[in-house]
């Protein structure tokens, strides 16, 4: 029996397949070997997913993956990056302390890499729902516009940033230039990484910096949870970056990397905390509502480790480039 067995929907031959096969997005090789199958663990929609890795660069990708049209479904309004609606109830308050706190990690980190002030230009790839270029324009008077796959231009973050909805390689900026251009969990969903890279490279200025931020696949969590490691969530994700497979797609695409960062701004946590979910539920999907309290309780209970979150290697990785001279 092969992996591809266990894919009930796929048939190489049948006309009118949801799904496509695709060539390594690293190198185009056809060469590869079964990594592992996923399912989509955090929504519970069925589905079994195969992930493979190329033998020429070692990238691990979706193979078949669902074709463009039919992922779409996968990202419906309740997708958690895209929704700003008040669903919580009288948890709200925690959940907007929950998600505020990425965004606050991830201005500590703009402001390491690239300080931004009136007048600089921000351009979020992937942006969702907003909330991350609201407080960027807001504390820095910096000029904000954000792009992701869906109109999501009437959410009420993205009031006061400019939006883009499409392919960030189909876009016509025309002469416009960014001094920071920001990939927070994007690159690991795009079905043409280099190309969308390339396009960030073009768009930055002279001293712009490009910052990348993906689950890490040779990360602790991943080995601790294997098939149900929250950073496969297939079909979404169509492919997996180790820190060494991440520093060359960037390099190949013309940068030069910056630094490198064995964390993200995305909590480890989350990934330590899902995958034991995963690992319980097996597919079942999660109810994020009813677990919101058990893991802000889980959170301050390994406080002490997740101080050292940095060293640990647990789940996040990021790449600061700036273009190749």
């Amino acid at each position: 029996m092969s992996a591809l067995d266990a894919i009930p929907e796929y048939d190489a031959g049948r006309p009118g397949s949801r799904f496509e096969e695709v060539p390594c997005y690293g190198c185009g090789s056809r060469r590869r070997e079964h990594l592992t199958l996923a399912e989509d663990d955090l929504t519970g929609k069925v589905g079994v997913y195969r992930f493979v890795t190329c033998q020429d660069c070692g990238l691990a990708y979706l193979d078949p993956r669902l074709k463009a049209e039919h992922i779409l479904e996968f990202y419906g309004d309740d997708y958690i990056a895209h929704s700003q609606r008040n669903t919580w109830g009288f948890l709200q308050p925690l959940y907007e302390y929950a998600v505020g706190g990425i965004d606050r990690n991830k201005e500590k980190l703009v402001r390491r890499f690239a300080p931004l002030g009136p007048g600089r230009k921000l351009l979020d790839v992937g942006c969702g729902g907003g909330s991350f270029l609201k407080r960027m324009r807001e504390r820095t008077g910096a000029d904000t516009t954000g792009l992701d796959f869906k109109d999501l231009s009437a959410l009420p973050a993205l009031q006061g940033s400019r939006f883009r909805c499409g392919l960030l390689h189909r876009q016509d900026f025309g002469a416009e230039k960014f001094d920071l251009i920001t990939m927070w969990h994007f690159l690991e969903h795009d079905y043409d990484p280099l190309a969308s890279l390339a396009a960030a490279r073009d768009l930055l200025a002279g001293d712009g910096i490009l910052m990348i931020e993906v689950p890490r696949l040779d990360s602790r969590t991943r080995q601790i949870f294997g098939n149900r490691w929250p950073g496969l969530q297939a079909p979404q994700h169509t492919a997996l970056y180790s820190r060494e497979t991440l520093c060359r797609m960037v390099e190949k695409a013309g940068f030069e990397v910056v630094d490198y960062l064995p964390y993200g701004a995305f909590p480890g946590y989350f990934y330590l905390f899902t995958g034991l979910a995963f690992k319980i539920l097996k597919g079942k999907g999660l109810n994020l509502r009813r677990l919101l309290v058990p893991y802000l309780l889980g959170q301050i209970l390994t406080s002490p480790i997740l101080l050292f979150e940095k060293k640990l290697n647990l789940a996040m990785q990021i790449v600061v480039c700036r273009r190749r001279q």
